[in-house]
């Protein structure tokens, strides 16, 4: 997937976490379907152009005009939103009165389930490379079946097909 909903190359997103890399992609995904209705709308217009034999008209260009606008301002919206994300993720992610976010130490509970999947497997994949003890050390994390909810089982599976 080509990433150019934010320029990965500037120096103020050098240093994302893999949680605000998933909420990166998860906005290009978006941008992406936003683009990919915008061109099936121009060519509804189109169609709808060429039926009615005006396609040379001015309000033609008007309409692909006026997609072309809201397309731009639905994709500026989502960059902000997804500046704003980041922004607000990189806040959280250093800690609480507790000390910094650390999983298991201490677990950020403000992350959805899908960013929390993310940090508990990224846990997991750094402490051993062992598939059988990786697999052992989740088995035994009591902590993990409550922070990650309905994504306990779907890491389980995972880990233990490394095996």
């Amino acid at each position: 997937m080509t990433i150019d909903i934010i320029d990965l190359n500037d120096p103020k997103y050098a240093d994302l976490s893999p949680v605000q890399l998933a909420m990166v992609r998860a906005a290009q995904v978006r941008k992406n379907k936003l683009e990919q209705q915008s061109a099936a709308d121009a060519e509804e217009v189109l169609g709808m152009f060429i039926a009615n034999n005006t396609v040379r008209s001015a309000e033609y260009g008007y309409r692909l005009n006026a997609l072309g606008n809201s397309l731009r301002k639905d994709i500026e919206a989502l960059r902000e939103d997804l500046e704003y994300q980041l922004a607000y993720e990189a806040l959280g992610s250093e800690g609480n009165e507790n000390g910094p976010y650390r999983y298991p130490e201490n677990p950020n509970y403000n992350l959805t389930p899908s960013q929390r999947f993310l940090v508990v497997r990224n846990y997991y994949m750094e402490i051993t490379d062992d598939p059988v003890a990786r697999l052992e050390a989740f088995r035994g994390d009591t902590l993990a079946r409550a922070y990650l909810g309905e994504f306990y089982q779907t890491l389980y599976d995972l880990l233990a097909s490394y095996i």
